[in-house]
């Protein structure tokens, strides 16, 4: 890869100290939720003990200067997309959760004004109040100059296709700005068969967990209501471009017989028009090659999923990938310039 190379790192996570003491909050006392089990790993555990706790990953999440920026630099990564880390504010009530989002996305502007060259950022919001969520979209964009939004997949077990969200999508689409969905652990209502043998997380229930997202988007019709609305997945798509074929058969016949709606356009045509899909945390050249084929090279891009990732296997990864030079520049740069609206270098 040339030493000139822009490389941007699209799904990099970060927090701040006032989310994190408030999850700290949250996931204290007995539970059965997974969310709030995963997060005690995080936010409330024994830095002594094992689990999640052990890795540390708080530290990198509310660290930006002391050690991300410096591993960065040795290895020639010029930014992250900065995004406020899984289940942002959604577990909490309304009006905290606005709060914090607003808080969040002042602190991250501070972040991208004083490294515009190293840092960009998605803004968050609080769906469990659609309008306001709309009003601080408007003001994350317009006044706060961020790049687009991360919404971390359900909110209480419910889904973008539910009308009562459309004021966030409104927004996003007449924005012209991105909606990054993010994983979480699963709803109450999916997480039963998932939580043993450690796959209630990234291993598969995140990407099942998105994957039931988008799928219900799709079929339920939001992009024909919101035909410009731009949607991005992490993790290689979540399975999705692997499952396009059969997905988009199934729903045809289901809409044919009368168990889903009809739609102007198929499940496979609003893949390719209103997704794209980041490599974040799958390092594996042969899934990237055919995601590439599948979709298309201006719907890929290149992502680390820093700290949960680590860096260096995700630089070595995009480095040895076998790809023409258009395909690299649009994978490490410049999809991410266009998409999430970073100006070019």
């Amino acid at each position: 890869m040339s030493a000139k190379m822009r490389l941007i790192a699209t799904e990099e996570a970060w927090s701040i100290p006032e989310v994190a003491a408030q999850l700290r909050e949250e996931v204290r006392g007995p539970t059965q939720s997974l969310d709030k089990l995963l997060c005690r790993g995080i936010y409330d555990a024994d830095p002594d003990a094992s689990g999640y706790g052990s890795m540390n990953f708080l530290d990198g999440l509310l660290d930006v200067e002391a050690k991300r920026l410096p591993e960065m630099d040795a290895l020639g990564v010029d930014m992250h997309l900065l995004s406020l880390t899984a289940p942002g504010v959604q577990m909490f009530d309304a009006d905290t959760a606005t709060n914090l989002a607003a808080l969040a996305n002042d602190k991250l502007a501070d972040i991208c004004r004083k490294r515009p060259a190293r840092f960009s950022g998605l803004a968050s919001f609080a769906p469990q109040s659609p309008r306001r969520a709309a009003k601080e979209m408007e003001r994350a964009i317009n006044s706060l100059k961020l790049n687009g939004f991360i919404l971390n997949s359900h909110t209480h077990g419910e889904y973008l296709d539910d009308p009562k969200y459309w004021p966030c999508l409104e927004a996003a689409e007449a924005l012209g700005a991105c909606i990054y969905i993010h994983p979480r652990a699963a709803s109450d209502t999916l997480k039963g068969p998932l939580m043993d043998y450690g796959m209630d997380s990234a291993m598969w229930g995140y990407g099942v967990e998105v994957g039931t997202h988008v799928v219900r988007m799709m079929a339920g019709g939001v992009f024909d209501r919101f035909p410009k609305l731009k949607i991005c997945i992490g993790h290689m798509g979540e399975a999705i471009p692997f499952w396009i074929w059969r997905i988009n058969f199934m729903n045809s016949r289901a809409q044919a017989i009368g168990r889903a709606p009809k739609t102007k356009l198929s499940i496979a045509e609003y893949f390719q028009q209103n997704f794209v899909v980041t490599t974040s945390g799958v390092e594996d050249p042969l899934a990237l090659r055919y995601t590439i084929d599948k979709i298309g090279i201006d719907n890929v891009l290149w992502a680390i999923d820093y700290p949960y990732q680590p860096m260096k296997p995700a630089v070595d990864f995009i480095d040895a990938f076998d790809c023409t030079d258009t395909e690299r520049h649009a994978l490490c740069h410049g999809n991410a310039e266009r998409i999430f609206h970073i100006a070019p270098r």
